[in-house]
């Protein structure tokens, strides 16, 4: 196979529209700055908390659409062991989105957060805060990573190029345009990239249907053709995993940055809300072309095609199904144009989580625990810096491993069982404090290492009730995810508790007490920011955050 020259040329084009894009809003930033003196931290990382609704429902459902979203999709479709009834997605990402609009963004963006973290930050100090950041960091990078794998698959089996050679461009287009204007450049390219991802995947759905060689995907959704039915089966045995992976899907979005730098940045607390509920429908109907597509090339004879046999699941190329199902199964031009609208969902998905590894390093990290006293300008070459470390990692990880499954357990257990139980006891129980979140932690991925994940090499240890044995390896059937993340709760507030007790009731030494637990009680205006707002009035340049840290620096 030739290198395709057509389709190079239209990549280099969309690549030039997209940095454009970013050059253009990277300027908007720049005059934003200049027109109100506002802070250029919370310009590039917020865009001065003005991103309106239009704007923000652009970027939030990019967000959400991006590689791991399409690529994976269709290959949970396709997947003879998997089907239509574990590709949860479309169902899974608009209610997180209805979720997270309802719990966390007006609770958030009234708070005037700058990141996720900085409630942590507040109650329990920048030793925790810092430990969870960093987790919260290596989630985001991973995610980075796998979004680049599915762009990489899918370039290097229809353009011809070479697979590190299409990740390493992408990449740094996408390094570029971020370092540039920060969320102002993301939000704005987000509305390109979304553009082509809808019209370009609709585009290539009637073509790759009415292909000669698939059958009628009404017929093989519930009867054996070339392969078992498309539309899948949930069995009792498996019905616990299906519903630990339908609730990773759903709760595991709001523990990432990507989604509360949305809702933070919104020019409202009601606009943040809003934003969420529009999206949701949106990642719903973007879904649809990949369920399609997955269902043709279920629906196949690969031998009458150019591919030829064995099929992609017997060559053990599932994981390129999206790629394959363009290139065989439809016009040159059309995959070509298919090409175009997965680089725009790797390349929005791509940015978010460079944005979101700086937001937390830069201020997070940086600007509270290792250099308060920085300047603006500092804090800017922070970000600018973090963008190009955490692409450089990101893009190094899929040389490791180019399999998006691996990276997205890797990253979805630290969303799922690590940081939303955090978040929510930080932001919903009062008793919570650094003790309990301590032991949360530490049971939390003690639990989870145990209960061992086969699909990484990692060893089933704790064997829950319905454990099977597959292959020689141990496979558990009980929802272990969710078992972890449910019990990193329950330690959370239980152990905060009996901190709470005991130096209340100086059953141990008020000088033992590093997290200042009898303090922050006696204290009740350190407990949330809506407490401080009844006994003041609210500041002119709405650093609500800057204030209650300025409380707890001066108790220490």
């Amino acid at each position: 196979m030739a290198l395709n020259v057509p389709g190079l040329v239209v990549m280099v084009l969309f690549y030039l529209l997209v940095l454009g894009t970013g050059i253009w809003a990277s300027r908007k930033s720049k005059r934003l700055h200049d027109s109100s003196q506002a802070d250029q931290t919370e310009i590039t990382l917020l865009g001065n908390r003005g991103i309106s609704m239009v704007v923000g429902v652009f970027t939030m459902t990019a967000t959400f659409v991006g590689g791991g979203y399409i690529v994976g999709l269709t290959e949970a479709v396709y997947n003879p062991t998997m089907g239509l009834a574990w590709a949860v997605m479309p169902i899974s990402s608009p209610l997180s989105l209805i979720v997270g609009g309802i719990l966390f963004a007006k609770k958030m963006r009234d708070r005037k957060y700058v990141t996720m973290m900085d409630p942590f930050q507040i109650k329990y100090g920048n030793v925790i805060s810092g430990v969870l950041s960093v987790i919260l960091v290596i989630g985001d990078i991973l995610w980075v990573t796998a979004t680049l794998i599915g762009l990489g698959a899918t370039m290097s089996v229809i353009l011809d190029l070479s697979y590190s050679l299409c990740i390493w461009i992408s990449a740094a287009v996408a390094i570029i345009y971020t370092l540039l204007g920060g969320l102002y450049s993301v939000a704005y390219t987000d509305i390109i990239q979304l553009t082509l991802i809808f019209f370009c995947l609709w585009l290539c759905v009637p073509f790759i249907l009415m292909n000669p060689h698939s059958a009628d995907i009404t017929k093989t959704a519930f009867n054996f053709t070339y392969q078992a039915p498309w539309i899948g089966l949930v069995d009792k045995e498996s019905a616990f995993m299906w519903i630990d992976n339908f609730l990773i899907l759903t709760i595991g979005n709001i523990g990432y940055q990507d989604f509360h730098q949305r809702t933070l940045s919104a020019s409202s607390s009601a606009t943040a809300r809003i934003t969420c509920f529009i999206a949701a429908p949106l990642v719903f109907i973007l879904g649809v072309p990949s369920v399609l597509i997955g269902a043709v090339a279920a629906s196949t004879d690969w031998n009458l095609t150019t591919y030829g046999s064995p099929s992609p699941y017997e060559r053990g190329e599932v994981g390129q199904i999206l790629p394959i199902a363009l290139q065989y199964l439809s016009p040159p031009y059309i995959s070509i144009i298919g090409i175009g609208a997965v680089a725009a969902a790797v390349m929005s998905s791509t940015d978010s989580g460079l944005l979101a590894v700086s937001s937390i390093v830069t201020f997070n990290i940086y600007k509270k625990i290792l250099r308060t006293k920085a300047s603006d300008r500092e804090l800017q070459w922070v970000i600018r810096i973090t963008v190009v470390l955490a692409g450089l990692a990101g893009t190094s990880l899929t040389f490791l491993q180019n399999s998006i499954m691996v990276f997205w357990i890797l990253g979805s257990g630290i969303a799922y069982t690590i940081m939303f139980p955090q978040l929510i006891c930080v932001l919903y129980f009062n008793i919570c404090n650094g003790y309990g979140s301590i032991m949360g932690l530490l049971v939390g991925v003690l639990l989870r290492v145990l209960c061992g994940e086969p699909s990484i090499g990692l060893p089933v240890v704790l064997q829950f009730p319905g454990c099977i044995l597959q292959d020689g390896k141990y496979v558990q059937c009980a929802p272990v995810s969710t078992i972890c993340m449910l019990s990193t709760i329950v330690v959370t507030l239980c152990f905060s508790y009996l901190a709470s007790m005991f130096f209340n009731k100086e059953l141990i030494p008020e000088r033992w007490d590093i997290f200042q637990v009898k303090t922050q009680q006696q204290k009740p205006t350190l407990k949330t920011c809506d407490d401080v707002k009844t006994h003041r009035e609210k500041p002119d340049d709405g650093s609500e955050m800057e204030l209650m840290l300025v409380a707890r620096n001066q108790q220490e």
